[in-house]
């Protein structure tokens, strides 16, 4: 945010350059996070590794109530992926003097495109193209015309549908943690030299809070594009 100070921004400027060397940060903080977790992998893990595979469990757990264990495990790589990089870019901004690199629409936007292009990518692959678009309505034993009157009405709505899924998706994540930026920097210029600890634990809870979102989202979209029923 233009006139918030930054370490970054007091190097590269308040333009596009700071989140682009804010995302390079994030990175660097992943790569070296799974570097820790494998340098010495043990049977019982400890340290990174121990948290590592507690995150991966939860992922698992997670998914597993929604799409099945089998599937949370295919797409394990996807998600978990996914939900360390907004988890870490959500927790970078907490810390006085770095900014969310999630609080920018065109981040969270990305995202939001690469989980679209996935899933869909996905229900084309289980289903075949035609009857994965046919799946998006089901209509039931109603007169042909009743049916076909029906499908050109609700296929245009479900189509929107899946399409205001990148704004939603992105739009969630974008608003949250601008607004958790914006209010970290009106505490800190009301108390600046007294870290105001209750709104850390707050941001820090929002922070874990919209990752779940985003990751629990990400597996309903893939549940609704291969988990077809017996009966369609």
């Amino acid at each position: 945010m233009e006139g918030i100070f930054t370490y970054i921004g007091a190097i590269v400027g308040h333009g596009q350059m700071l989140f682009v060397v804010h995302l390079i940060l994030v990175a660097a903080i992943i790569i070296l996070l799974a570097r820790m977790a494998m340098a010495n992998l043990r049977a019982v893990p400890n340290g990174t590794q121990n948290v590592m595979e507690a995150f991966l469990g939860g992922v698992i757990a997670m998914g597993k109530d929604v799409i099945g264990e089998e599937k949370a495990r295919r797409y394990l790589p996807l998600v978990a992926t996914i939900g360390l990089f907004v988890l870490i870019n959500n927790l970078i901004g907490i810390i006085p003097g770095f900014e969310s690199p999630t609080s920018n629409i065109n981040v969270t936007l990305v995202l939001a495109v690469v989980v679209f292009f996935y899933y869909n990518y996905e229900g084309v692959k289980a289903q075949g193209a035609l009857p994965y678009v046919k799946n998006f309505v089901h209509l039931g034993d109603m007169h042909p015309a009743a049916k076909f009157a029906m499908s050109l009405l609700m296929y245009p709505i479900e189509f929107v549908s899946h399409l205001s899924r990148i704004v939603s998706l992105s739009f969630r994540l974008f608003g949250n943690i601008k607004g958790d930026d914006l209010f970290l920097w009106v505490i800190l210029m009301l108390a600046p030299w007294f870290m105001p600890m209750m709104p850390m634990v707050l941001l820090t809870f929002m922070a874990f809070l919209q990752t779940f979102v985003f990751m629990i989202l990400t597996y309903v979209y893939l549940a609704g594009a291969v988990a077809v029923d017996e009966g369609h």
